[in-house]
């Protein structure tokens, strides 16, 4: 059957002319992919929204859920019906959570820079998890501060921030390894779009790179268990992370320990320059709806069929994620015409 005939088939009128019988073989083509493009959509779709079975024998484990992302969540999973463990940071960040929920919400103190505290929370776990395993470890325990300038940062900078966004994740996840595997679980963490764009000084940026590659390692290597590896990419939400008070005492502290050679490299007027950028970014930025996040660590643990990566927000979805694909001197340009520059730049 030729071309022609294909075209007759179709409701295409056969032409012996060239340009003609081109512009038909082209409508083809064009109808036969705009077909599977439409195809292909509601099918993901529809996989997309399928979900698993038994929620409420299905136990999750969440770090970090005194505040934000992680408080939130667990209030959701809770209505939702699933057995919640929620790690918290201090006695009076579990006590509020336990009066917001229902009674099959369990809380545990937990300190994810402590390997006595991890191995604490992991017995605790086990006890309550029985047989049935662990279904969810959603890793969202993190700090932002200290951050600014490089230069700016000590070595105790950099590791106070690393312990508890990248070592602390992963000694989360090696740790409750075993009782996720019994039930062929999800592990569930949160990067950042700070993760895949580097966009200022000191250890979260980096840390969120280490948990993109840590979740990447970690998902093609236990595969085979049925184990899902989700990453959470969210752009700026208004939580205790983005704070605008505590980042400006940081950066004060971060001036104040520099030596006169190295504040007068910068000049008198750079840190007030800084922190006002960090304002107008901040206020510019943020969303305040944090149900955006939330509502992807919800699917990454109830789909049948979880995404590997999430981006939540707009500002990852259109602007973060799209710049991380884009030659590296556009961010530095980028970044060159939003930021003060030092006194004795070059």
């Amino acid at each position: 059957m030729d071309i022609d005939s294909v075209c007759q088939y179709f409701g295409f009128q056969a032409q012996t002319n060239n340009d003609s019988g081109t512009s038909s073989r082209d409508n083809l083509w064009l109808y036969g992919i705009a077909t599977f493009v439409v195809l292909w959509t509601l099918g993901w779709l529809y996989r997309d929204s399928l979900e698993v079975d038994n929620v409420k024998e299905k136990y999750v484990f969440v770090t970090g859920c005194d505040s934000g992302f992680g408080n939130l969540l667990c209030k959701r999973l809770d209505r939702r019906g699933f057995r919640v463990i929620a790690g918290c940071l201090t006695e009076k960040g579990a006590d509020d959570l336990k009066r917001a929920t229902g009674p099959y919400l369990k809380t545990v103190l937990l300190d994810v820079t402590s390997t006595a505290s991890i191995q604490k929370a992991m017995e605790y776990t086990k006890q309550e998890v029985g047989e049935n395993g662990l279904w969810g470890m959603v890793n969202n325990a993190g700090r932002s501060l200290p951050m600014g300038p490089s230069e700016w940062m000590r070595l105790e900078d950099y590791t106070s921030t690393l312990k508890v966004n990248m070592t602390g994740v992963i000694e989360m996840t090696l740790t409750f390894l075993p009782l996720i595997k019994q039930a062929q679980g999800r592990i569930v963490n949160v990067a950042s779009v700070l993760g895949r764009v580097a966009a200022n000084g000191g250890g979260y940026c980096i840390s969120k790179f280490a948990v993109e590659s840590f979740s990447d390692c970690l998902r093609r290597d236990i595969h085979y268990f049925g184990i899902k590896v989700c990453i959470i990419e969210p752009g700026f939400f208004k939580t205790a992370v983005t704070s605008l008070d505590p980042i400006e005492r940081e950066l004060h502290r971060l001036w104040n320990q520099l030596t006169p050679e190295v504040k007068a490299s910068y000049g008198d007027k750079y840190l007030d320059k800084y922190i006002q950028i960090q304002r107008l970014i901040m206020n510019a930025a943020c969303d305040s709806d944090l149900s955006k996040v939330t509502n992807c660590m919800e699917h990454a643990l109830v789909s049948s069929y979880p995404r590997t990566r999430y981006s939540a927000g707009w500002d990852a979805k259109f602007g973060w994620i799209p710049l991380s694909y884009m030659p590296s001197c556009v961010i530095d340009i980028g970044l060159k015409l939003v930021m003060p520059r030092p006194a004795k730049s070059v």
